[in-house]
């Protein structure tokens, strides 16, 4: 036998929406999960992390490193040298989202690979219509 299925009610689903509802909340925007990604390879200046992500605006950046600060993902550290250096990086509770991003990427290449594939037999057909 199969592992048991959930039962649902309106009280499961009303809190099983409620749950992604907050998780979106906290992870909106195109930004987050990228900045996230960014900064998995280590510590990196506010540059190092525009220039990483490409066509994000400082504001923007800005905003969202606030955003990632306050959620406990991001910790933001200040160095006293001159002049002062300012570094971002991801704290332990970070790796929390590791399995979701790793799902999302898994999941966003399979359906690349799927557009992709469609497109191909949906030309191929085209041109065999076409011929006729």
């Amino acid at each position: 036998m199969g592992p048991t299925k959930q039962h649902h009610n309106k009280e499961t689903c009303t809190a099983s929406l409620n749950a992604v509802k907050d998780a979106l909340y906290v992870l909106n925007g195109k930004w987050k999960l990228p900045l996230i990604i960014s900064l998995q390879e280590g510590p990196q200046r506010f540059n190092e992390i525009q220039k990483s992500l490409g066509e994000i605006t400082p504001k923007i950046l800005s905003k969202e490193l606030k955003d990632l600060e306050l959620n406990e993902f991001v910790i933001r550290k200040v160095y006293s040298t001159t002049p002062v250096t300012v570094t971002y990086e991801l704290t332990p509770y970070s790796e929390s989202l590791d399995k979701v991003i790793n799902e999302l990427r898994d999941w966003g290449l399979k359906h690349r690979e799927r557009l992709v594939k469609n497109r191909k037999t949906e030309s191929a057909e085209a041109e065999v219509t076409a011929s006729r």
